[in-house]
C-alpha cells in the first residue's frame, strides 16, 4: 500500500475520516492556502473517499479567500492571510459554499522564508461545523516541504478529534 501523496501518517489520519463521515453520512470540503491542495489529496486517497469528499477549493491568492470563501475583505486588507480569524473564515465559508457538514482549512507561511510578516512555519488550521469552528495556531519547524507535510497532519488531526468528539 502507498503512503499517499501528503505522507504515511495522512494516509492513516484520513483513512480514519472517512471511515467516521462515510459511517454517518456526514461529508467534509476544503480550503487551502500554504498545503496546496494537499489537505484534499490526502482525503481523495482513500478509496471510496467520494462518499464523504464534497470538493475543495486552494485558494493561495489572497483575493480568492474574499471572492470564493467569503473572508471579509476588510479583516484580509488590515490583517492579511496569515491570521487565525482568516483560518476561521475559510473553513466556515468553504462548508457553507460547498454544502459540506464540516469544513476545514488551513493558511500560513510555508517558507522558506518570511511572509506578510510572519516567520516560515507559521500555520493556522481550522475544523467547521455549523455554530462551532475550531482554530488552531502552530509555529512548525522544518523545511518548505515539511511545514505542509505538518500542516496537513495537524488539520487532519483536529478533524478527526472532532468527529470522535461527535
Amino acid at each position: 500500500m502507498t503512503d499517499g501523496v501528503a505522507g504515511e501518517a495522512a494516509r492513516e489520519l484520513a483513512g480514519e475520516i472517512i471511515a467516521l463521515l462515510t459511517q454517518t453520512g456526514a461529508t467534509v470540503a476544503t480550503a487551502e492556502s500554504l498545503t496546496g491542495g494537499l489537505v484534499a489529496a490526502a482525503l481523495t486517497d482513500i478509496p471510496g473517499s467520494s462518499a464523504a469528499f464534497r470538493g475543495g477549493v486552494v485558494s493561495y491568492a489572497t483575493e480568492l479567500k474574499a471572492q470564493l470563501l467569503g473572508v471579509d475583505e476588510p479583516m484580509l486588507a488590515r490583517h492579511g492571510p496569515v491570521y487565525a480569524p482568516v483560518a476561521v473564515a475559510m473553513a466556515e465559508g468553504v462548508r457553507c459554499r460547498l454544502g459540506a457538514t464540516i469544513g476545514v482549512s488551513t493558511t500560513g507561511v510555508a517558507g522558506p522564508g518570511p511572509a506578510d510578516g510572519y516567520p516560515a512555519g507559521t500555520v493556522h488550521v481550522a475544523v467547521s461545523l455549523e455554530g462551532d469552528t475550531v482554530v488552531r495556531t502552530m509555529a512548525l519547524e522544518g523545511n518548505r516541504d515539511e511545514v505542509r507535510r505538518l500542516a496537513v497532519e495537524r488539520v487532519l488531526g483536529l478533524l478527526l478529534g472532532r468527529l470522535r468528539e461527535a
